[in-house]
């Protein structure tokens, strides 16, 4: 079986790091964790890797977050995978930094990334990983803040939450949306 698992994130050195890049970051571990190497290609970064009988398609989208939709598209069709098999890993300011939720569907909640994807795919039912990075801030500052960087005790935890965020992903791709939604959500 053969998944396309992306990370929403914006390009250059300016966003590197930054709460926004939190899906960039996740697939920077899982792809450390397992060896895998990026390389650019269209419209992104892109690793592949195997979990057991899986192989997963890592995607760091080039297209700034605004037009995610266009890699996400490209990859999909491309490598001819369904849409039950795509996994897009997305910061989340409605969840506390580092807990995750795995749903198989849903609204954009306002994020660009998704709003793109879902125009382009033309459907939300595609599983997402939302990763929490807080809403610490004064009303008027959600730019300046998701576009900030996490706190010293945020970065802190990030590797730990990472590599749940991994293991979430991995479960997605080994025992499907259901199991993985159990066995991650609320951790």
């Amino acid at each position: 079986m053969k998944y396309l698992i992306v990370g929403l994130g914006n390009i250059g050195a300016e966003y590197q790091g930054t709460r926004h890049n939190i899906g960039f970051m996740v697939l920077d571990a899982l792809a450390a964790a397992s060896n895998a190497v990026f390389a650019t290609q269209r419209y992104g970064a892109v690793a592949e890797m195997r979990v057991k009988n899986a192989q997963l398609l890592l995607l760091k989208p080039s297209t700034y977050m605004n037009l995610s939709g266009e890699a996400v598209r490209y990859w999909k069709q491309k490598e001819n995978i369904p849409l039950e098999n795509i996994l897009v890993i997305v910061d989340d300011i409605a969840l506390p930094f580092g807990a995750i939720r795995l749903r198989g569907k849903g609204a954009d909640g306002g994020h660009n990334g998704l709003k793109s994807i879902d125009s382009l795919l033309q459907t939300q039912n595609y599983a997402r990983l939302r990763f929490g990075i807080g809403n610490d801030f004064p009303r008027g500052a959600q730019i300046d803040y998701v576009l900030g960087y996490p706190t010293l005790d945020e970065q802190a935890i990030f590797p730990e939450r990472a590599k749940l965020a991994a293991d979430a992903i991995k479960a997605f791709c080994l025992s499907g949306l259901d199991f993985a939604m159990t066995h991650y959500n609320n951790k």
